[in-house]
């Protein structure tokens, strides 16, 4: 099995265990809200592996019919990604999570985001079903946006880099 193809089963997996285990209310600081958060982390991880993936053959002309898999789990897992933010499950968790407390206080703005990548990402894998090279380069960069676009609202920023050491 390549790479790719596993880590998009892995994808797929992860997200499959999380909606069916996840409580529809997860409780602070219970296990559950602890295992939500992890398998969350997770999943988020797995899905821009599988995002990133998709690059090369964008850069090197390949075939763009076989990113269609990777394409379409990336669509679903899209479509889930606010089940895997019940209330309970942010900082008051006692999980480390870099997700904002803006994920549960502006809720509709937060599933609007994340319905503006399903959308892109579902575009995405028509494209990509289609072997349409250029609309599918095209849309990978409307599903970046899109994806940095909830980043940018409801993710803490990433710490910056430490300085590069000086040169001789």
């Amino acid at each position: 099995m390549s790479n790719k193809l596993l880590t998009v089963a892995t994808v797929c997996a992860v997200g499959a265990l999380v909606l069916t285990h996840a409580p529809a209310q997860a409780r602070a600081g219970s296990p559950d809200a602890a295992t939500l958060i992890h398998a969350r982390q997770s999943a988020l991880m797995l899905s821009a592996a599988t995002f990133g993936s998709m690059k090369g053959p964008i850069d090197s002309g390949a075939d763009i019919g076989s990113q269609a898999f990777a394409a379409k789990a990336l669509a679903r897992w899209a479509r889930t990604l606010p089940s895997l933010f019940p209330a309970g499950t942010g900082p008051e968790a006692g999980v480390p999570t870099h997700a904002l407390p803006t994920v549960w206080s502006d809720r509709a703005g937060f599933e609007q985001r994340a319905a503006d990548y399903a959308a892109a990402a579902d575009k995405l894998a028509a494209l990509a079903a289609a072997n349409d090279k250029a609309g599918f380069a095209a849309q990978w960069g409307v599903v970046r946006q899109a994806c940095q676009a909830c980043h940018d609202k409801y993710r803490e920023a990433p710490p910056a880099p430490p300085p590069a050491p000086p040169t001789k």
